[in-house]
């Protein structure tokens, strides 16, 4: 799509209107003689606009009359165009081709990084290993070593299970696959015990192989024995085996928090300014002097980078920073608002150790203290608790 409006612009195109009856006629034709026409838009039933290379242009003239349309050029776009307009102007010619050369030169170095599938990785923390493997921006694409960079990642970080670098244009993605933290896994041949991962109430025994040393009802604690990895016979005597089965507890997931119920706040008042910048491979030139007249704000910044095509950046990068002004203002919650104010924090601080689980009760506990107000969020959850653990011998 690029390339060709970029041979289109080179050999130069016209737009022009066709109007008369036999439109469809004319078009037909000029598909038959493999004339390229692009962009075509039907204003009404008797007229068009279209696109049309300079060399196409000229063999149309005989099919235009044939069909007893009229034509007119509506505009001209393309570089013999420029050149001809500006043939007088030398300076003006010479400073085109510095640019288109400037541009031919800068598409030998990286001047973007793309980062993506990273969650719980920081981009910062992936950026400042890559840099320290020789991949940053301003680097020259052919001293860009990536199956050295992907190699050392891998083997020192980890939290990567995957990783690929793919370069296009001046452009460098990085794909990772974070890895998923897994329990250590005991050979089957090995001897090993099932003890509790965390204290909670034993609601469930499955025992598959060895000898259970709990039951329903028990309260256990963290790496307490659930299922030993023994078992005893009549005539066999003690057999050493890997322990196996599933062990269901009740275990509670706890978080609280205190609050007054007059609190200061910052409140937006409307008003808000724009800053803007220029960065040129990471100089940054302000088109700013004065600071701000706002006391208290808060700064958005959105940086655009300036790119060509697709995947062809450019060292440049422009940069808006809005400041937001707010003021502090005193808030006084009712015991309702406050409560589910409360709840609402809590309840995003403990989602996450309830994800796939049973959730079997929920229990708020609410206590006043002197102007404040204490919220307690229980969750009581149905989980699996038992995992391997090497048998000592």
């Amino acid at each position: 799509m690029f390339f060709k409006r970029g041979i289109d612009f080179f050999i130069g195109y016209v737009q022009i209107e066709l109007e008369g009856f036999f439109i469809e006629r004319f078009l037909n034709i000029c598909a038959k003689e493999q004339i390229r026409l692009w962009r075509t838009k039907k204003v009404n039933k008797s007229k068009i606009y279209t696109n049309i290379s300079i060399e196409d242009f000229k063999r149309i003239r005989k099919l235009v009359r044939k069909t007893k349309c009229r034509m007119k050029i509506r505009r001209k776009r393309g570089l013999p165009f420029i050149i001809r307009k500006y043939k007088n102007r030398k300076v003006f010619i010479f400073l085109f081709f510095i640019l288109i050369f400037s541009i031919f030169a800068l598409s030998n170095f990286i001047w973007n990084i793309e980062i993506e599938g990273n969650q719980t990785i920081s981009e910062e923390e992936i950026m400042s290993e890559i840099n320290k493997l020789g991949l940053y921006q301003g680097i020259l694409k052919n001293k860009v070593n990536a199956n050295k960079i992907i190699d050392s990642i891998r083997l020192e970080n980890e939290k990567i299970a995957w990783i690929g670098m793919k370069i296009e244009g001046t452009n460098a993605k990085i794909t990772i696959v974070e890895a998923t933290e897994k329990p250590e896994i005991i050979d089957e041949n090995e001897y090993c015990n099932i003890v509790a991962s965390k204290e909670g109430i034993i609601t469930k025994v499955n025992v598959t192989n060895g000898t259970a040393v709990c039951k329903p009802g028990d309260v256990v604690e963290k790496g307490d024995k659930l299922i030993e990895g023994w078992m005893e016979g009549k005539y066999t005597g003690v057999r050493y085996m890997h322990a196996s089965g599933e062990i269901e507890a009740r275990v509670w997931y706890t978080a609280e928090k205190t609050e007054s119920y007059i609190q200061t706040e910052n409140e937006k008042t409307g008003e808000e300014e724009n800053r803007y910048s220029i960065i040129f491979n990471k100089k940054q030139i302000n088109f700013y002097k004065t600071l701000s007249k706002f006391k208290k704000y808060d700064t958005i910044k959105i940086d655009k980078k300036i790119k060509l095509f697709n995947n062809f950046y450019l060292p440049i990068e422009f940069r808006k920073s809005t400041n937001y002004e707010y003021k502090e203002v005193e808030r006084q919650y009712t015991s309702e608002a406050l409560k589910e104010k409360i709840l609402t924090e809590l309840e995003e601080q403990i989602k996450e150790n309830l994800t796939d689980k049973e959730i079997a009760n929920k229990d708020v506990i609410i206590e006043e203290q002197n102007g404040a107000m204490k919220v307690r969020l229980i969750y009581e959850v149905l989980e699996k608790i038992g995992v391997e653990e090497k048998l000592v011998s």
